[in-house]
């Protein structure tokens, strides 16, 4: 009980110096935000050999353990991806500042003069499973927005983590900005995670899950705050009869192979009848040759007799792995119905030269994210040019898509009279 106790005493402490932070970075200028990401990101640099120490741990325990191979991809810090973390938070560091943008401003009849004005969300709970580099994405994103984060990593990744934060928060001291605007929980019990659903006795504004299906459903469920969130990503690449093979076997191979570990990757592969063995035979060959497991309907293994059967299963499967169904439809309708039905509207994606039948898929499928002749691999906040992101959003509220600063805000109204009174 004592441990329950002082567990519950830690998080209240934490959340009641994050609430204390967060009218500090709500006042704070976008110069100061801006400097303390900037000295944040060198002392990522600065601190390389720390972090990648604390990494190496991290992923000895990690197979230690058994982790996947998919799961070591993403725990895994190297120089190269050292490097992308920093110069991910310069990128933030240097976007317009997202806070006190006037979204919208009229007058009324009685001469009441009405704003719109963009401002921080407040206190942001992160929930984050093995990737590292979620510390630094999501502790820059919140802190350019004038957020406070909790960041809650997986408690494989804690070493990795903790060492990324310090080298954020010396940014925050550089800056002048208070420690607190960045914090890590340090405790693994899963009771930490319990406590932060339930908002910290109100100081919470906002979680934010990024991990696994069973994570994001825990987050969903148990959450007393809301949540911004995508359950997973089965993501779709529509090869058209109407498709220039040689570009649709690079958007293929690369939507699938590229990384097969992120959200982004594509899990099905749908291919148009008409042009099932002029592309379709080469762009599964393709696949197969870069050591991906085909599943596919009886159409596809009776032209490519190395694919396995498909089950009903794997239509809505999430594979984060070298592994992909494959199934042929008729046209574009079908495609939209397929993906309707077994997607969960993070990205989609169709290959065509019909300019026609792109805007039919563009126009008509229900995601976040959609694209015409494009690798699924780049639904992505830094592809998209907003520096980095904290996750997909697949939720019809709030923010869709790439969350990055400008998502993590929200706006109130600010009204300017003159002595006026309501009759």
């Amino acid at each position: 009980m004592n441990v329950q106790n002082n567990l519950a005493a830690e998080m209240t402490a934490i959340g009641v110096a994050a609430r204390a932070a967060a009218r500090a970075m709500r006042e704070a200028s976008g110069e100061a935000k801006t400097r303390a990401l900037m000295a944040g990101a060198a002392a990522i640099r600065a601190n390389e050999a720390a972090i990648l120490d604390a990494n190496k741990a991290d992923i000895e325990a990690a197979r230690a353990n058994n982790m996947a191979a998919p799961m070591l991809d993403r725990l895994t810090l190297d120089l190269k991806r050292l490097e992308a973390m920093a110069a991910g938070v310069e990128i933030v560091a240097a976007l317009p500042d997202p806070v006190g943008r006037e979204l919208a401003r009229w007058s009324r009849p009685n001469g009441l003069d009405i704003a719109r004005v963009a401002t921080p969300i407040g206190v942001i709970g992160i929930i984050y499973e093995s990737r590292p580099n979620v510390t630094a994405d999501a502790g820059a994103l919140a802190l350019k927005a004038g957020n406070v984060a909790i960041l809650r990593g997986g408690s494989d990744s804690l070493r990795s983590a903790t060492a990324i934060l310090a080298a954020m928060r010396k940014g925050l001291k550089a800056a002048g900005l208070p420690d607190a605007a960045l914090q890590m929980v340090a405790n693994a019990d899963r009771t930490a995670v319990g406590l932060m659903l339930e908002g910290l006795d109100g100081n919470i504004d906002l979680i934010i899950p990024r991990g696994g299906k069973g994570l994001t459903g825990r987050v969903m469920a148990e959450a007393r705050v809301p949540v911004l969130a995508h359950l997973e990503g089965i993501v779709h690449v529509y090869v058209h009869s109407a498709a220039n093979l040689e570009k649709a076997r690079k958007v293929v191979l690369n939507a699938k192979m590229r990384r097969t570990s992120i959200c982004g990757a594509a899990e099905t592969l749908l291919l148009d009848r008409a042009i099932l063995q002029s592309h379709g035979v080469p762009i599964l060959q393709d696949l197969d040759a870069a050591g991906c497991e085909i599943r596919g309907d009886e159409a596809v293994r009776a032209v490519f007799a190395a694919a396995k059967a498909a089950s009903e299963e794997d239509w809505k499967t999430e594979y984060l792995d070298a592994i992909i169904s494959a199934r042929v439809v008729d046209g574009v309708e079908e495609a939209i119905a397929h993906i309707e039905h077994y997607g969960s509207h993070h990205t989609d994606a169709i290959v065509t030269e019909d300019a026609a039948a792109a805007e039919i898929f563009l126009n008509s499928l229900d995601s976040a994210i959609v694209l015409w002749n494009a690798s699924t691999q780049f639904a992505d906040g830094g592809e998209f040019g907003m520096g980095a992101e904290i996750g997909i959003g697949t939720g019809k509220l709030h923010a869709r898509g790439p969350v990055g600063a400008e998502q993590l805000t929200t706006f109130k109204y600010v009204v300017r009279g003159n002595g006026q009174t309501r009759p």
